[in-house]
């Protein structure tokens, strides 16, 4: 079985002062044990990059690079994907709701995945089951 991961979920296990840490390491840990296979898609993986570089700087960088990256399964968006998941961003008039994470329910859905490991409630919102169970971030 897979579930998809979120840049949101990578930001909290990386980081140990964030307020979600625990729950998302302690989920990333049960989901390597579990031998579930995780997997986000390339703009996912951008965002991510973009993200730990500003905040934290290439040490992160390079520690997702060598620690994470090696065991996700990385489904890159093509054109079509891409395309839909910028109708669905237009259609949904949200200024919150992101091409990234659109791309991420098409390729969820084009893969067949329900669960993520996220803490946006976007997720939920579009009907995909969300790791951990309790914490999301507004």
């Amino acid at each position: 079985m897979s579930v998809f991961v979120d840049t949101s979920a990578f930001l909290a296990f990386l980081n140990a002062d964030d307020r979600f840490h625990a729950a998302a390491a302690q989920t990333w840990q049960n989901l390597l044990i579990s031998g579930e296979q995780p997997v986000c898609n390339n703009y996912i993986l951008v965002e991510t990059y973009a993200l730990l570089q500003n905040r934290f700087g290439m040490k992160a960088v390079r520690l997702f690079q060598n620690d994470v990256i090696p065991v996700l399964l990385v489904r890159w968006v093509d054109e079509d994907v891409h395309n839909r998941a910028v109708s669905a961003v237009l259609a949904a008039g949200e200024r919150r709701l992101s091409l990234v994470d659109c791309s991420a329910f098409e390729t969820m859905r084009q893969l067949g995945i329900q669960r993520a490991f996220t803490l946006d409630q976007d997720f939920k919102d579009y009907g995909f089951e969300v790791l951990p169970e309790a914490p999301i971030a507004g």
